[in-house]
């Protein structure tokens, strides 16, 4: 391979080996916070989730709680295993696109802002768009099956 070829060029073998790494990574992320509002990572839980969007006004505060930790769940799963990816990539850009509307509302773009901005949800939601469209790739089991 020149160094041309390195910086230039690409091949099927390396756009799959990139699918499979940012599904790995996204879907591992979205599971890590579904479970987070599980209590099982991290400090946060159901009840405290629960009461931040009872707090911010959102409409039956439970049940959006439960939807978004499943469809993180759910979501993240399924990318991560490249299997139905693209409805994987949907359940998580609608719960980012709900996060950024109501949870970082008025917070602007960083994350560190107060309060919150939408830097993390946009970003979280771009990369599950990219991944939706370039498909599950080679390794998944999208590919294995189908």
């Amino acid at each position: 391979m020149t160094l041309t070829n390195l910086f230039l060029q690409s091949d099927a073998s390396w756009l799959n080996l990139a699918i499979l790494i940012g599904r790995l990574f996204i879907g591992v992320c979205f599971v890590v916070h579904g479970l987070g509002k599980l209590g099982i990572v991290g400090s946060g839980n159901m009840k405290g989730f629960e009461s931040w969007l009872a707090s911010l006004n959102v409409p039956a505060p439970a049940l959006q709680a439960r939807l978004a930790m499943a469809f993180e769940l759910a979501g993240g799963t399924l990318i991560a295993f490249g299997l139905f990816m693209r409805l994987g990539c949907l359940m998580c850009v609608a719960t980012m696109v709900v996060a950024a509307v109501i949870g970082h509302k008025g917070g602007g773009y960083l994350i560190t802002n107060s309060p919150p901005g939408n830097e993390y949800t946009i970003n979280l939601a771009a990369v599950c768009i990219m991944l939706f469209l370039l498909g599950p790739g080679a390794y998944s089991l999208d590919a294995f099956l189908f």
